[in-house]
């Protein structure tokens, strides 16, 4: 382990903080404002959190030995890519079910 890799350690935790605040406020500004496409920016911001906490859980790995920061930063993606894909799959499924009960014109 160098010098530098706590430093790093530490900047990258501190960037994954700002990221997620920020994306927080960029949703909550989007949902007041109802503009969608903000709306869409924090969660786009929520994903560059995302991985940079990634980050620091592979530098916290390499620089101090904490073994368990990788597998817990990879739960975390695994986390959020189940999230995801249940609000993008869900709505569609739901969509198609009512389709298929709707009754048919005469």
């Amino acid at each position: 382990m160098d010098g530098n890799s706590k430093p790093v350690a530490f900047s990258t935790a501190v960037t994954a903080g700002a990221m997620f605040a920020l994306a927080a406020g960029k949703a909550r500004a989007g949902r007041a404002l109802g503009n969608p496409v903000l709306r869409t920016e924090g969660r786009v911001t929520l994903v560059d959190g995302i991985l940079a906490a990634v980050l620091t859980g592979l530098v916290l790995n390499a620089a101090v030995g904490l073994w368990w920061a990788d597998p817990l930063a990879a739960l975390v993606i695994v986390f959020y890519a189940l999230r995801e894909a249940r609000e993008i799959v869900l709505p569609g499924l739901l969509a198609r079910r009512a389709v298929a009960k709707a009754p048919e014109a005469p």
